[in-house]
């Protein structure tokens, strides 16, 4: 299990997430919430840790 990797999913996610969120929220007047883009973030690194272990890595065999 390579930590690393989760590590940079989770630290890359959280931080797009945050642009995000700052990004919408002044477009439309909100104000900007930190714990909303990190509840996000982790939300979605979750999500793609677990899409990422689901997928198979085995090579495809020509049809």
């Amino acid at each position: 299990m390579n930590v690393l990797k989760y590590f940079w999913t989770f630290f890359w996610t959280i931080l797009l997430v945050e642009m995000t969120v700052y990004v919408v929220s002044s477009m439309t007047g909100a104000p900007f919430v930190l714990e909303t883009g990190l509840i996000l973030g982790v939300v979605a690194s979750i999500l793609i840790i677990v899409v990422s272990m689901i997928i198979p890595n085995d090579p495809v065999e020509n049809h």
